[in-house]
């Protein structure tokens, strides 16, 4: 009973692939949101004043050196957006694996509530995570290393969203084009990380238990091959030869 219940958890492979997706995406979305500070600590409070000079619409001779900077914004805007929405659906795509990978029947339902919610998606996130992790059975004294892992990476999410909503409006009002600066982008750079590092993690231990998993299915392969192969024919012997 015990094997087959093993062969049903582990009969989706561990999302690896889906994992380095995330990585990659992340880094996209931090190297993306940096141009964008650095433009705004270059020339954002200057283009911002610019702006509000030609009343928002540049026109004429002057006008001409504030539309390519206006364009680079609007690139790098773009940019933000895109990395953040593509890093989004590949760490869910990741997560629905994962799940899946411990148990094939896992529904995709929980995964959406916990993060579309308004208020769950506060602290659903990382309760399911940690479904996740411990659902992939990991050894029993990694409990309070993933703990702080996890509680770090939520931590600096939650102070990434705060220092955005906060910030934003202020930033609007004291002449910025955004408002995103250095503080953003340190905690969005630590969260990332810290979020590819809970990544990892999950995808290693699913991972040595599917080779583990398959190991042990070889070898019982091989020993079902021994066992059953035929028994080579006995010469007669001397006195069975004259009878």
């Amino acid at each position: 009973m015990a094997r087959g219940e093993n062969n049903v958890r582990y009969a989706q492979a561990p999302p690896t692939r889906a994992a380095s997706v995330v990585y990659v995406t992340l880094a996209a979305q931090v190297l993306s949101l940096g141009a964008l500070v650095i433009f705004e600590q270059a020339r954002g409070r200057r283009l911002a004043t610019q702006l509000a000079a030609f009343g928002g619409r540049p026109h004429g001779a002057d006008a001409q050196a504030v539309v390519g900077a206006v364009t680079v914004f609007a690139v790098l805007m773009m940019l933000v957006a895109g990395t953040a929405i593509a890093a989004a659906a590949a760490y869910v795509t990741w997560l629905v694996r994962a799940r899946q990978a411990n148990d094939r029947s896992a529904p995709t339902g929980p995964v959406a509530a916990a993060w579309l919610i308004p208020g769950v998606n506060l602290i659903a996130p990382p309760l399911l995570l940690d479904q996740v992790w411990r659902g992939a059975r990991p050894p029993n004294d990694r409990r309070p290393r993933w703990l702080a892992l996890l509680a770090a990476w939520w931590l600096t999410w939650l102070a990434m969203l705060a220092l955005v909503t906060v910030r934003l409006p202020l930033g609007s009002s004291s002449g910025d084009l955004t408002g995103i600066g250095l503080p953003e982008l340190a905690c969005a750079t630590v969260s990332a990380l810290l979020c590819a590092a809970t990544v990892r993690d999950i995808t290693r231990i699913q991972c040595s238990h599917s080779r583990a998993h398959s190991r042990g299915r070889a070898r019982l392969r091989t020993a079902g091959t021994v066992t059953q192969l035929p028994t080579p024919p006995t010469e007669p012997t001397p006195l069975e030869q004259t009878g």
